[in-house]
């Protein structure tokens, strides 16, 4: 269905909303085993029903495309084969992992005799709204089987049918290891007042995840009633420091912009100390000009640069250094070094993910205390801030805000803490 009226749609969030909270004490009482049962099932449905998803999705592609709809927000409406076998991949690898619900850590016994600990327990109801990407279908319900949560979904309007599909997967393995198919449920409408009902449904809802444009990340955070975990853009960093190995910089300098545009976790703004700049620069920029991207520069990235056979450059303004592009664009600066590459990232990075290339142990050392972001790095690509890649099996989004949950958010993110007190009959004096 495309549009209800707004009585309708209230009706049919409630009823989501409902049925989701249910769910959810199920799934809190649910055992390890039967989540681990779970999350196989989907890995083998979402391997035996690749062809035929793989067609939905294509058929949206097209018509997304005719729609005018193009860049990277077409190319994170794909879903094929490779992606869907990645998808799989996160659902085996989160059911391999320790089950982390019910653990109690930090026991100990107090001068009353009391014991005193934190148990790990599910958040209980999250609401997933995200853009373009039916991949996230997977992603946020394997992550939700794991954590013993329930969730409801809220796609984009161009993946309406893939997400169904993808959807109908997710409660065909819920239904196989005997739970409930309601813990995991798609808003059935493209109606955008859905959005609206369901980030102001605090009886139902307990955290919204918002994964998607600037604007709808500032919509979700303004007119929320429940919790947000968020990040609103990725202008991440790759900063080449004094001293460095310039093959390894040159390798992973253009493996963190170019291996793909439209992630939030590629490099948007490269720094280059001055010691190196002329022996790195004309390299790196060869790398770009061979590749199509832009080299948006400061003066003195500038004037090394002028000469580079075919290179796209043109002097960078205030808002570059802000800029979050997802395209073949980078932002070029030299700075002093790495004291002003420190100051520089933390005035304009969105606290996502920033990277240092050195040989220089106390310099690496020092990037990681002093650098305010979600990941920082030493020596690797920008690209691996991805919870499939951190070992997470999958992660619900990265969050670049400092409470609850920080950086890639898996399962221990979708999970709270709660005191539990162990007693043998005393009383408080």
């Amino acid at each position: 269905m495309s549009r209800m009226t707004v009585h309708t749609l209230h009706d049919t969030l409630e009823a989501l909303g409902a049925q989701a909270r249910q769910a959810s004490h199920r799934m809190a009482q649910s055992s390890a085993a039967q989540r681990q049962r779970a999350l196989h099932a989907l890995a083998r449905l979402l391997r035996e029903q690749s062809p035929a998803l793989q067609a939905v999705n294509e058929q949206e592609v097209q018509r997304a495309a005719a729609n005018g709809l193009q860049g990277p927000m077409l190319d994170r409406l794909k879903l094929d084969a490779k992606t869907l076998q990645t998808c799989a991949q996160g659902c085996e690898q989160l059911a391999a992992m320790p089950d982390i619900i019910g653990q109690v850590s930090g026991l100990s016994q107090l001068p009353s005799g009391i014991r005193v600990g934190q148990m790990r327990v599910p958040i209980g109801v999250f609401g997933m709204i995200y853009e373009s990407r039916p991949n996230v279908t997977i992603e946020a319900a394997s992550l939700s089987i794991k954590s013993g949560n329930a969730c409801i979904l809220r796609g984009g309007s161009e993946a309406i049918e893939s997400n169904q599909a993808l959807t109908r997967c997710v409660q065909q393995a819920l239904g196989e290891a005997g739970l409930p198919p309601e813990a995991v449920q798609l808003i059935p409408t493209t109606d955008r007042e859905a959005v609206g009902l369901l980030i102001a449904m605090p009886q139902w809802v307990d955290v919204i995840i918002p994964r998607g444009g600037k604007g709808l990340i500032e919509r979700i955070s303004r007119e929320a009633k429940v919790p947000v975990i968020k990040h609103l853009d990725g202008n991440c960093h790759t900063y080449v420091d004094d001293p460095c190995d310039l093959d390894m910089a040159l390798t992973v300098v253009d493996n963190a912009k170019t291996q793909k545009y439209s992630p939030c976790n590629a490099t948007e703004s490269l720094l280059v100390a001055k010691g190196v700049a002329a022996r790195f620069l004309p390299r790196i920029a060869q790398v770009f000009a061979q590749k199509g991207v832009e080299m948006r520069c400061c003066p003195e990235a500038k004037a090394l640069l002028q000469g580079v056979p075919g290179a796209k450059v043109v002097d960078a303004t205030e808002q570059d250094w802000y800029e979050e592009y997802l395209a073949p664009i980078i932002s070029i600066k030299v700075v002093a070094g790495l004291d002003q590459a420190i100051a520089h990232i933390n005035h304009y990075s969105s606290h996502h993910t920033d990277a240092i290339l050195t040989r220089d142990h106390v310099h690496g050392q020092r990037f990681l205390r002093e650098v305010d972001s979600a990941s920082v790095m030493i020596n690797a690509s920008t690209r691996f801030a991805d919870g499939f890649e951190y070992g997470l099996g999958a992660e619900i989004g990265i969050s670049t805000d400092k409470f609850h949950a920080r950086g890639p958010v898996g399962v221990e993110g979708l999970t709270s803490l709660k005191y539990v007190v162990l007693g043998e009959g005393q009383t408080r004096h």
